[in-house]
């Protein structure tokens, strides 16, 4: 975009706001970000939660001829949204998902009547919403919380891993994929699981300085507990706390209850009316705190969050930054407490997922390669006896190992040219190894967050690849007092942050932090490993 194409559409986004949302001004990040939609560029913009991600595409779509289509998770964030935009008479919004027939919204998208379609990406996956959608040549796409399309634990959801075969089949407009936190493993995966065509990259910094930092390590779940539930019944303000289990959520709320606070549960177990009601309290402030999985939470709309305490580390620093990222949104001071048994960390390998079954994924390439034509996904199910997210997650392995491609009508289709039934089987193993060793590592990271002896801010920047030079002075390592890093990694020293480096048994990586005895390296093949400078001659080199 030229300078003075840029100067018009800055005018013009200043005016839409200024008008249909009555905002003054726009935040760092947002009118960048913007501007290259409305130049039909393809963007993924990291911006810190509560920064302003959704007016990033709410206010190309009132400039653009089109529908817009948002692809959102949850129903309560989906039903949010909507309500948000319909109060602010912003061009009619609805929502296409289980809880809302999809011919009524669709049918206001097809004649004009509603500017935004929210759905879930599984109503992506049918062929005849995907072809309605086609049809009203959308404006463009935005996938919010973009990063679930590298979440493949116990609640993966392999529809995301599908989004970009839906863009293209949607004309692929311009497309905003939109997060609050993405290490760079997680952005390069964005990118490739989505299509995004050469996009602009916005990352406006993971900091949150208002968040106090602080981890309480227990060696009895019994005194953890009772630890947490006096730790929340005794604070003031709306507050979430974190668990790893149903059970557990219903365990914890039933306790800080009993201490007279207003404590309700929040998992995925629950009823529909249930979990509505707890989320309507929430919003409503009628509640002091939720215990929740991580059912809850994404996209909620509420700045005035004071505490967010996690009963077990959660599966990686990723999700950890997402959900205490929950508190402090209005600028005030915040709180986020990690209450940790370093036997809690064997929970989370469990929950991450067991292997791909080999026998299966060989039973499924076979099958369609022999077949020659396409295969319905429905009828692979019943002969191979699996439900289809087990399906998907196999079909979705070989997909990446180049022999399987799904159709349009979502059958299964061997790929021209693709490789053998065997070779494809051992590809989609390797694959699958590779993603597990990245998960182990990522809640090794983990382990080292709840353990570190120093600063954790710097810690958990250094994770995400932004530099944090000295101590923050707000986490329990620092002791609320600022003061210099004891070693402060030296500019021109070797392995700078940011610079690619090649082991000889790990392969190519990235550094991502540097004190004065250690580097963190992102490596493509095993994920984040610690090293000690002391010990890589030889081994890491340079590329």
């Amino acid at each position: 975009m030229g300078v003075w194409a840029r100067l018009r559409a800055a005018r013009r986004l200043r005016k839409a706001a200024r008008e249909r949302f009555g905002w003054r001004e726009l935040r760092p990040g947002q009118r960048e970000a913007m501007e290259h939609l409305l130049a039909g560029r393809d963007v993924l913009l990291v911006m810190p939660t509560g920064g302003g991600k959704s007016a990033v595409y709410q206010l190309p779509a009132l400039l653009l001829d089109g529908p817009a289509i948002v692809i959102s998770p949850l129903i309560a964030l989906q039903r949010d949204q909507v309500a948000s935009l319909l109060k602010a008479d912003a061009g009619g919004a609805v929502a296409v998902n289980s809880a809302a027939p999809a011919s009524d919204g669709l049918d206001r998208i097809t004649d004009g009547r509603a500017q935004f379609v929210f759905l879930s990406p599984e109503q992506l996956d049918k062929p005849e919403v995907v072809a309605r959608l086609a049809a009203a040549r959308p404006s463009l796409i935005a996938v919010d919380e973009a990063h679930c399309v590298s979440s493949w634990g116990h609640d993966f959801r392999p529809a995301y891993l599908r989004l970009g075969k839906a863009i293209e089949r949607l004309g692929h407009p311009p497309v905003a994929a939109l997060t609050a936190t993405a290490a760079p493993n997680v952005r390069e995966e964005i990118v490739a699981s989505l299509g995004l065509r050469r996009p602009e990259e916005i990352v406006r910094g993971f900091d949150r300085p208002g968040i106090h930092l602080a981890v309480r390590r227990f060696a009895q779940d019994a005194d953890k507990r009772r630890a947490l539930v006096e730790d929340a019944a005794t604070r003031e303000g709306l507050g979430l706390v974190y668990v790893a289990s149903r059970r557990d959520a219903e365990e914890y709320a039933a306790a800080i209850a009993g201490r007279g606070r207003r404590a309700e549960p929040y998992h995925a177990g629950m009823r529909r009316a249930e979990r509505t009601r707890v989320h309507e309290l929430f919003s409503a402030g009628e509640v002091d705190t939720v215990v929740a999985t991580s059912a809850f939470g994404m996209g909620i709309d509420r700045h005035d969050v004071r505490y967010v305490l996690h009963a077990a580390p959660p599966e990686s620093p990723d999700a950890y930054y997402q959900e205490i990222g929950r508190a402090g949104r209005d600028g005030a001071l915040a709180s986020a407490v990690l209450f940790y048994r370093a036997e809690d960390l064997g929970l989370r390998r469990f929950l991450t997922g067991g292997r791909a079954d080999a026998d299966l994924l060989l039973r499924v390439a076979t099958l369609v390669y022999e077949h020659g034509g396409a295969v319905p996904a429905g009828e692979l199910r019943a002969l191979l006896g699996v439900g289809a997210s087990r399906l998907a997650a196999l079909v979705n392995l070989l997909e990446r190992a180049g022999a399987v491609t799904l159709t349009p009508s979502g059958d299964l289709r061997r790929v021209p040219g693709g490789p053998p039934p065997e070779r494809a089987c051992a590809e989609a193993v390797r694959l699958d190894e590779v993603r597990h060793r990245v998960d182990d590592s990522r809640i090794d990271m983990m382990r080292g967050y709840a353990e570190t002896t120093g600063c954790r801010r710097r810690f958990l920047l250094g994770y995400f690849g932004e530099p944090y030079p000295g101590a923050c002075g707000r986490c329990d390592t620092c002791r609320d007092e600022p003061r210099p890093a004891p070693h402060s990694a030296r500019p021109g020293g070797p392995f700078p942050v940011h610079s690619e480096v090649r082991h000889t048994s790990w392969g190519r990586g990235v550094v991502l932090s540097r004190e004065h005895d250690r580097i963190v390296v992102l490596f493509d093949s095993v994920g984040y490993k610690t090293l000690a400078l002391a010990a890589v001659d030889g081994v890491l080199t340079p590329i």
